[in-house]
Formats: structure tokens, sequence, C-alpha cells
């Protein structure tokens, strides 16, 4: 095998790195409780199981600081068959113009979660994103934006959503509104795409949430773990935080 020399095994060194997840003592670990019986998707923030499950806040702001700041809560949890999270926003400027399933939904007010559930895999991740009349865009990503696949539409509409606001905007929602979604992922359609490291006691995956409105006239782009990049950009799965299932 020919041998590097030391500048390139550095610049090898540095170029893996890159794309290794981030370890840092700092970044946020959520825990993710056990859904003991079915529960009714209803986008209803305030039922039962939902008030007894510790949620996060998403506080970090990517790129130019809005004039006003959504405050951004999501709770998440789990049981044999399926995932569940919600998310409230208390939000301004509220935009719904995206009709269309993997349509530009992020143009909108909008609500995203990141996560790799593949332990072996932790930079290969499923995005998705619900804007706030309902309307999904999922994908797997193998190889960040540059590699990846959406799921189909017969595939999406086994994931169930329910949101408190209109399917459709006409115009901006300008003043004070508080909205929330909700949705039920079967671990039966991640499989699909990917093998899965199976939600149980103490499994973690990597994962980010996040909520945006690029195309709104207050632009905004929040995350619940850090991510250090110049520019806005939920695609960087080395950044991810931690949730574990409890």
């Amino acid at each position: 095998m020919r041998k590097l020399s030391g500048i390139a095994l550095i610049a090898l060194v540095s170029f893996i790195y890159s794309f290794s997840p981030v370890k840092n003592p700092d970044d946020p670990i959520y825990t993710v409780t056990q859904l003991s019986s079915p529960m009714q998707i209803d986008a209803n923030w305030d039922k039962r199981e939902w008030k007894r499950t510790k949620g996060i806040t998403l506080t970090n702001f990517m790129g130019e600081i809005p004039a006003f700041k959504p405050l951004a809560k999501a709770k998440m949890m789990y049981d044999k068959d399926h995932l569940y999270l919600i998310f409230r926003v208390k939000d301004r400027h509220v935009r719904i113009q995206t009709r269309n399933f993997n349509g530009p939904v992020s143009g909108d007010a909008c609500v995203e979660f990141f996560f790799s559930p593949d332990q072996n895999f932790p930079l290969r991740y499923f995005n998705l994103e619900i804007n706030a009349g309902g309307v999904p865009l999922m994908g797997y990503h193998t190889n960040g934006q540059k590699e990846f696949k959406l799921l189909q539409p017969d595939e999406l509409k086994l994931i169930k959503i329910a949101h408190s606001l209109p399917g459709n905007l006409e115009q901006e929602i300008a003043e004070p509104v508080t909205w929330t979604v909700e949705c039920r992922i079967p671990l039966s359609l991640l499989q699909k795409y990917t093998a899965i490291t199976t939600p149980e006691k103490g499994i973690g995956w990597k994962a980010n949430f996040y909520k945006t409105s690029s195309r709104s006239s207050n632009p905004h782009w929040i995350t619940w773990a850090p991510v250090s990049n110049p520019k806005p950009n939920f695609h960087l799965p080395q950044f991810f935080g931690t949730i574990v299932f409890n």
C-alpha cells in the first residue's frame, strides 16, 4: 500500500473529521418517553398524554435574527410501532402557500424533524418537514443534500398529520397566532429506506428539531441543537443533538 506523506495524512484526517458528528459535551439531549396506549392525532397540545411529557424549546437562531422571534416548542413519544411528535409555535407573519406533498414547505411557517435512526450511520438521516397547513416533505439522505430520495405521496399518506390552522392562507397572518402540528410516523415506513436501531429504553438517535419560514415577511431559521454554520442550513447532521428513548 502506498504510504501517505505527512501533509497528505493531515489533509485526509481533516477531511474525515469535517464530515463526522461533532463531539460536544454541551450538545443537548432529549429523553423520549414511551406511550402506554394508543393516542388520537388531533393537534391538541393540551391533551392528557402530552401534558405528562416534557418538551424542548427551540432557542438557537441561524443567520440574521428576525424582527419577531417565534417561540417554538416540541414534544416526542414513541411506541413499538411509531414515533409521535407535536410542535406548538407562538408566531406572527404566518404564511401557508404550499399545498403539494414534497413541495417547498420550508418557505411557509414550517416545523421540521431531522433524525438518524441507524446508530451505525449517524450522518444518514431523514428530514420530515411539515408546514402549518399540514403538508409534508420527507426524504432520506445518504450524503447530505447530494444523495437523497424523496418519499412517494402514497408513503407520505402513511404519516398521520393533524394541524390547527387552515391548509392554505391567501395572505399571511400578521397578528399573533399560536398554531400546532402533530404527527405519527410508522417505523415500518423508515425501514423501507434503511435499517433502524429499534427504539427501546437506553437507545439513542442523533436528531434535531427546527422551525423556519424562509419566504415569509419575517424569515427565520431556529434550531434545538446549535448549528455552527455561517449561513442557515439544516442539512448538517454533524451538529445533531441526541434523543434517548426511555
